[in-house]
């Protein structure tokens, strides 16, 4: 089994001991089963919470797996799982401070959450939408972290904004403000991105990493929607993998090739090797002009004409007009 760690939480929470109590693995769990036609979610609560809090938990398992199929439709797995167990290092602040994503048969996505988190703290994390999005790609679960991390740091601000917890402009704007954060961490400026990547645990660079890879996501997406005009865009792109290849652990070149392969498009691959080969977040201000954003003194401003207006609403808007979140069916076993 390959575990995908998220490095952010690692970077700031190192070392691990200290988040959950040492009987939390050893703890039995309930088991609750969410289904979306013939796929199929099992969520494993720790014990050690109080029932009304693993219902709350539960809840938010529920929300936050709708959030998910908000990018093509249904679940990436036929069958997935999210676990929670308590989380000792925890704050109101951060109610989710280490999440990480097992990738073997059965993938699974393991919180560590505050014992006394609310219901609206923990639809607000932005960790749930992080951790869920990288389940939309077949990846082997190791090698070129910038471009799994990249995907769900630009999805877990989308998927928020498509249940209706952000608006279009807040999302824009936490996308400035990371890329900002970025370009901010100028310490290892001039090293190409796949090497700060790879090093990435030992020597830290994580804004740099994490939201070049989300520029990279950013860039397809937009590039997809304005040579198209509004025909394909990343989600499409992402659900053409997914019927390919959603039960194969891929690497990022061999998922790329696929991307441009499936889609008839020459892009991914290209667009990987120069963010791969980039010495700092690239360029965001042409892409955000194409898509009517103005920037003035770090604020965003959206234009409401234009073609590019129309296809950055696009993106903010729920592309599949699925049933409400938090209605999947659900049973106990």
């Amino acid at each position: 089994m390959k575990r995908a760690i998220c490095h952010y939480c690692l970077a700031l929470w190192l070392p691990l001991w200290p988040l959950v109590s040492p009987a939390a693995a050893e703890t039995t769990s309930t088991r609750q089963v969410l289904r979306q036609d013939d796929r199929q979610l099992e969520v494993l609560i720790s014990k050690q919470y109080a029932p009304a809090m693993r219902e709350n938990l539960l809840q938010w398992a529920d929300y936050i797996a709708g959030a998910l199929d908000r990018v093509y439709g249904h679940w990436p797995d036929r069958r997935w799982q999210i676990s929670v167990v308590p989380a000792a290092a925890a704050s109101a602040s951060d109610p989710i401070p280490w999440a990480q994503v097992h990738r073997g048969e059965v993938n699974r996505v393991e919180f560590f959450v505050a014992a006394s988190a609310s219901p609206d703290d923990l639809r607000r994390a932005w960790t749930g939408y992080h951790e869920l999005a990288h389940l939309l790609i077949p990846y082997r679960g190791w090698g070129d972290a910038w471009f799994s991390e990249g995907l769900a740091s630009y999805y877990q601000n989308v998927l928020q904004a498509r249940v209706g917890l952000i608006s279009e402009d807040q999302m824009w704007q936490k996308l400035y403000d990371g890329f900002q954060r970025g370009l901010a961490e100028k310490r290892f400026d001039g090293m190409p991105l796949g090497a700060v990547s790879e090093k990435l645990r030992d020597e830290g660079g994580f804004m740099r990493v994490y939201w070049s890879g989300a520029w990279y996501f950013l860039a397809a997406d937009t590039r997809l929607r304005l040579q198209s005009g509004g025909r394909q865009n990343l989600d499409m792109a992402l659900q053409k993998l997914n019927q390919c290849c959603a039960d194969k652990r891929l690497s990022v070149p061999e998922i790329v090739e696929q991307l441009d392969k499936l889609n008839k498009v020459v892009l991914f691959g290209t667009l990987y090797r120069e963010v791969a080969e980039s010495t700092s977040v690239p360029p965001f201000a042409g892409i955000f002009a194409s898509m009517g954003i103005d920037v003035r003194d770090g604020e965003i401003y959206l234009q409401e004409q234009g073609p590019g207006a129309r296809l950055r609403r696009d993106i903010a808007r729920d592309p599949t007009q699925a049933a409400p979140i938090g209605a999947n069916p659900r049973s106990a076993l």
